[in-house]
């Protein structure tokens, strides 16, 4: 059954009432008369349709008034999940967005593959809550933890490097900043993914520092370097506006991504194409799972526009009634 938006308009019918009593003491009331010598030769004249159903287009009124009222109130239909306990881990992914991601060494370059193989990481995952930071010279959140893949797939695919934050890599702040999502979590094994092109070279917090803060709550961090080996064909801008690809130095430091995972029992990966970055997320997807609350929501369908349609279309067919079927001369 529908439930109302604004189920105090629904009052409104009552006004029907005084409508319908008002017709009947109308009708009452009405009528014409006319002198005869006698009724006799009326006696044997049958009542027509139409006097049986001179009432139909009263009645197709009182029902769009009514459909209409019921139209306002705004009914909608949904259905009540219960909160479920499934196995599942809180994850939150986070990606480096420097202009240094631009590299084509992946196709088509660094940003969008790792966008392109966490959506297919976030697809499989169905009984986690995930979670979204990116990071450059600065970290912000993109996405809290959440169970809604649609809202995290549609918010990662957003991502772009320039994302009018300061240039570098700050892969301190970006770990910091997702310990700080998930330090207040009850799940019992908490994941950081943390994917970087590049070194530490900007941010206030050291990375080994926040892996340390990340050990103290027992999250663990799984750290992913993208980059081929030597050097990469990176897009330039020259001096008259036209981009050129030239081959720039690929510079990871595996040292400090191998430590920060290791202090957390985590484990470092290097990814040099596609195929392999694939490979280590679903290496990653193998890891133990526990149990997590999924909080369920009401989702609501919007069910006002039948009702709209017949209001229009008995009044419309009350109206063609009184124009051409049950028309009164005077």
């Amino acid at each position: 059954m529908p439930t109302f938006e604004y189920p105090k308009i629904l009052y409104s019918l009552l006004l029907l009432i005084p409508l319908i009593a008002w017709y009947i003491y109308r009708i009452s009331k009405s009528g014409v008369s006319m002198r005869m010598s006698s009724t006799i030769g009326f006696a044997k004249v049958k009542r027509g349709v139409r006097y049986y159903l001179r009432h139909l287009p009263f009645a197709f009124r009182c029902l769009g008034i009514a459909c209409l009222i019921l139209a306002i109130a705004r009914p909608r239909s949904s259905t009540e999940l219960e909160n479920v306990t499934t196995e599942g881990i809180d994850i939150m992914l986070t990606l480096d967005i420097s202009t240094s991601m631009e590299a084509m060494d992946f196709k088509p370059n660094r940003i969008e593959a790792a966008k392109s193989i966490a959506v297919q990481f976030i697809s499989e995952r169905q009984t986690d809550r995930m979670g979204l930071v990116v990071f450059a010279g600065e970290s912000f959140t993109q996405c809290p933890l959440t169970t809604d893949r649609v809202t995290l797939i549609n918010l990662l695919k957003e991502v772009k490097t320039k994302m009018g934050i300061e240039d570098g890599t700050a892969i301190g702040d970006g770990l910091a900043t997702a310990v700080a999502r998930l330090k207040d979590s009850d799940a019992k094994s908490r994941v950081v993914i943390l994917l970087t092109d590049g070194e530490n070279n900007r941010g206030k917090i050291y990375p080994l520092t926040a892996a340390e803060i990340a050990q103290t709550y027992n999250i663990r961090i799984y750290t992913i370097g993208v980059g081929a080996k030597g050097t990469a064909p990176y897009p330039v801008i020259d001096v008259f506006g036209s981009m050129q690809v030239v081959q720039t130095q690929v510079n990871i430091d595996e040292d400090l991504l191998t430590q920060m995972a290791e202090i957390t029992g985590g484990k470092y990966f290097r990814a040099t194409d596609n195929t392999k970055l694939v490979e280590i997320y679903d290496e990653i997807n193998q890891m133990e799972k526990t149990k997590t609350e999924v909080d369920s929501f009401p989702v609501y369908k919007e069910e006002f526009l039948p009702y709209a349609l017949a209001a229009l279309g008995l009044l419309l067919l009350e109206l063609l009634l009184r124009l051409f079927i049950f028309r009164r001369i005077p």
